[in-house]
């Protein structure tokens, strides 16, 4: 089917029956340090795992969304894509350098824009929006002590996190 007739179609996209990122295989992992490998490996042995959820909603030619919640103290890694990125916060909170951002905010992320955000008290849930059906994932947590960090975090809240509730869109 050609990209101009897949469009011109009706097409009725069910988030039960979305993928991952993995498995959907719209994001590649560009290659790490040592640090940053051996940092990741004991994030998912502490827990990781257990603090995000993700979904890609939809990836036609043209349109991505991903669904993202991420739970309270997530230490989401600094980070860039070879994507420009528009983010919409569903339901919590998050903080983006000094601002903090709620329900029906946005933010946009220009393609190679190094960023991280914070997960507010609640968690956040947002929507990721982009124009490609496939990106890179450049990891710039280069720092061995935020890794540490990052995996007492982990540790702490991993318990949480498996019977954490999603925000509320208030």
């Amino acid at each position: 089917m050609s990209e101009t007739t897949e469009r011109q179609q009706l097409k009725i996209y069910r988030a039960s029956e979305a993928k991952g990122l993995v498995e959907e295989g719209c994001m590649e992992m560009k290659p790490m340090s040592e640090v940053q490998v051996e940092g990741i490996k004991r994030l998912v042995q502490s827990g990781y795992l257990e603090g995000d959820e993700l979904k890609v909603l939809v990836n036609v030619p043209g349109f991505a969304l991903t669904y993202a919640w991420l739970k309270k103290d997530y230490p989401l890694m600094r980070h860039s894509h070879d994507s420009d990125c528009m983010y919409y916060v569903i339901a919590g909170s998050l903080k983006l350098g000094t601002e903090e951002l709620g329900p029906m905010d946005c933010f946009f992320v220009p393609a190679g824009v190094p960023y991280v955000y914070v997960p507010g008290p609640e968690g956040v849930e947002v929507l990721e929006m982009r124009h490609k059906t496939s990106f890179d994932f450049v990891n710039l947590s280069h720092n061995e002590a935020w890794w540490d960090k990052a995996e007492k975090t982990c540790a702490a809240n991993q318990e949480d996190w498996k019977n954490a509730v999603k925000p509320s869109s208030k």
